[in-house]
């Protein structure tokens, strides 16, 4: 077994994927850990509120609370890796997700289960980033780089796809917390293939930390996950929360702008390749989760189709999201990471653009909507990180990776605010009541075209910013 340590000179880098078997293992346990958690969890959400008596808010907070810590860490342990070791940061978290997945074992309450998953966030900010910085500087040539993470994000999309059958399995012949458990063998293969896999960083930034700049940072994308929830909820609170956002936002800025030693260095941002291939995740984010809102509420409510057919009708995503990866590393050979990127974001736009305008008039449109923007997610996450990571020095990759992640998580909480927010403005009543009468479903056709177009709009001036700021890397 070889051990790789790319950041010592004249060590000889892997030549091919089958060379690093032992830390893609790894890294793609990460990632599978990140997808499938969530996605095994929501088919279990109405067994943990019978057991743990818990209510419609708090049950919302079970995933909620993982989401939040999860994007407003991301930056912050970004920039630990980055100073302290990516590998480093990347175990003691996976050895923090194994004695949080075990203690949901003892949970009692929904309160408990919270905080269990709160910790679980923190572990997921402390892997996630890594995953991609480590499976970026593990390959020298952007062939293999492409083909890296292309594996691993199939890895993690088998994962989301599995999690919902996969879980209703379990909860017929075992608890919910076996759901939970999961996690642990996950995090011991993925702690073995990076710890044998990856040796230590020693290209580390030895910048001083920017903590008050982290807090900003923390606070500015914990408060953007939470504002859309507030929002679909009608909650007063929504518009409270949208101004201490902006507040905090500025104020991260100024001090990113003035401090010494910020947390994130805004011109490493605006450099072309940066700002592009997070412009093009963005895009990806705000689409793939504002279209599968829209979609599964429009199968059940409005088209009246049961869960089982609902899950089934999703099956062209989950095919494409699956089945692409070997078709994705030939095309991005031929038109090379620029073309792909934006080839692909426009895959995503065309995707929501058919949905918005066609969607309402049957499921064929539907589908070819799902393909669509299943292709672009598939291109755009296989080129975007390299993209980003490629126009960054190496001793912040970790950052760099961290915000690709960051980007993708408030743009999908911003997907499903838009569409949210659009159909509660437009809808009259309880959209989860039986019965709609004829208005109601006019209405809330109308909302599904207006937020499709309102998301195909924003997905579309992500894509075409992203292509001018690509166009002047060159």
């Amino acid at each position: 077994m070889t051990t790789y340590d790319l950041t010592q000179p004249g060590l000889r880098s892997p030549r091919s994927l089958r060379e690093a078997w032992i830390a893609l293992a790894g890294l793609s346990a990460v990632f599978l850990f990140e997808m499938l958690d969530n996605s095994i969890l929501t088919v279990a959400l109405p067994t943990i509120g019978r057991d743990l008596h818990a209510s419609t808010t708090a049950l919302q907070w079970v995933s909620n609370s993982y989401a939040v810590v999860f994007g407003g860490l991301m930056l912050v342990f970004g920039a630990v890796a980055d100073r302290v070791g990516r590998r480093r940061v990347m175990l003691a978290g996976l050895a923090l997700l194994g004695v949080a997945s075990l203690a949901t074992l003892f949970v009692t309450s929904v309160s408990g289960l919270i905080t269990v998953r709160s910790v679980m966030g923190i572990a997921a900010a402390m892997t996630t980033p890594g995953s991609i910085a480590l499976a970026f500087r593990l390959f020298q040539a952007d062939d293999l780089r492409v083909r890296a993470m292309t594996l691993i994000s199939t890895v993690g999309l088998v994962g989301l796809a599995i999690g919902p059958p996969l879980g209703g399995f379990l909860l017929a012949v075992a608890p919910w917390q076996a759901l939970l458990l999961i996690n642990v063998p996950i995090a011991v293969l993925a702690f073995i293939g990076i710890g044998r896999g990856i040796q230590a960083d020693t290209d580390l930034h030895r910048g001083p930390a920017d903590y008050l700049g982290g807090l900003l940072g923390t606070a500015t994308i914990a408060l953007a996950l939470v504002v859309p929830t507030l929002f679909v909820e009608g909650s007063w609170l929504a518009w409270a929360a949208t101004a201490l956002t902006v507040v905090t936002a500025v104020l991260f800025v100024v001090r990113a702008r003035t401090a010494s030693h910020p947390l994130l260095d805004l011109k490493l941002v605006a450099h072309p390749l940066v700002a592009s291939g997070l412009a093009y995740k963005a895009a990806t984010g705000l689409a793939a989760a504002g279209l599968t809102y829209l979609v599964t509420l429009q199968l059940q409510l409005d088209w009246g189709w049961s869960p089982a057919l609902a899950a089934a009708g999703m099956l062209p995503q989950v095919a494409v999201l699956i089945a692409a990866g070997p078709l994705v590393n030939r095309f991005v050979r031929w038109a090379g990471l620029d073309r792909a990127a934006w080839l692909g974001a426009l895959c995503v736009v065309a995707g929501l653009a058919v949905y918005a305008l066609l969607g309402r008039l049957g499921y064929a449109p539907v589908a070819v909507a799902l393909v669509l923007v299943a292709i672009g997610i598939r291109v755009v996450g296989a080129v975007a990180g390299v993209n980003v990571l490629k126009g960054l020095p190496e001793n912040r990759t970790s950052i760099g990776a961290a915000l690709v992640d960051t980007a993708s998580q408030v743009t999908s909480a911003a997907g499903v605010a838009v569409s949210g927010t659009v159909l509660a403005v437009l809808f009259a009543g309880g959209i989860a009541q039986p019965g709609w009468t004829s208005v109601q479903t006019a209405q809330f056709e109308s909302a599904v075209t207006i937020g499709g177009l309102a998301l195909t709009a924003m997905a579309g001036a992500l894509v075409g910013w992203a292509y001018l700021r690509a166009r002047r890397a060159h």
